[in-house]
């Protein structure tokens, strides 16, 4: 499968919108919050195309004027492309565009029933730091995850 990874663009908002329907059982955003992502917070999101034009993921990572310190804030892969390796030439991106920014931190905050992400997250480099009992809506727990870009920089 042939992916291109690019930075959003405005026109890509109705596509992000149904890429979080098909993705997520809940803790969806909607289209109103996207909308104020892509055009209002101090953030970068990355976009992952398919050759068809569909676009199948997207991460997003949410900045704090002077901080060395960025927040993976959204991460989404379609169920029809997880498993190919998408979500970690996705970090790889989005970990060299927070290195750019001068950031020497990624942090993150991951369902603790999520296996599959907890293992990409892992692999990646990341290691859980906090437990956040009842973080997401539907009552789940979240470990918070960090990784020193310095370090990455370095290797």
């Amino acid at each position: 499968m042939t992916v291109f990874l690019r930075p959003v663009v405005s026109r890509d908002l109705a596509d992000l919108y149904r890429l979080e329907q098909v993705a997520f059982s809940g803790d969806r955003f909607s289209r109103r919050q996207l909308w104020h992502l892509l055009n209002r917070a101090n953030a970068l999101t990355l976009v992952a195309e398919g050759e068809d034009g569909r676009l199948i993921g997207y991460g997003t990572l949410l900045f704090r004027y002077g901080s060395g310190r960025a927040r993976l804030y959204s991460f989404c892969v379609h169920p029809e492309a997880r498993g190919s390796g998408l979500g970690r030439r996705m970090l790889e991106w989005l970990e060299a565009a927070a290195r750019e920014r001068s950031c020497d931190w990624l942090v993150l905050e991951v369902r603790a029933d999520n296996q599959a992400a907890l293992a990409l997250y892992r692999r990646m480099g990341f290691a859980p730091s906090d437990w956040l009992d009842d973080y997401y809506e539907d009552g789940c727990a979240a470990w918070r995850m960090g990784k020193a870009l310095a370090l990455a920089r370095a290797g």
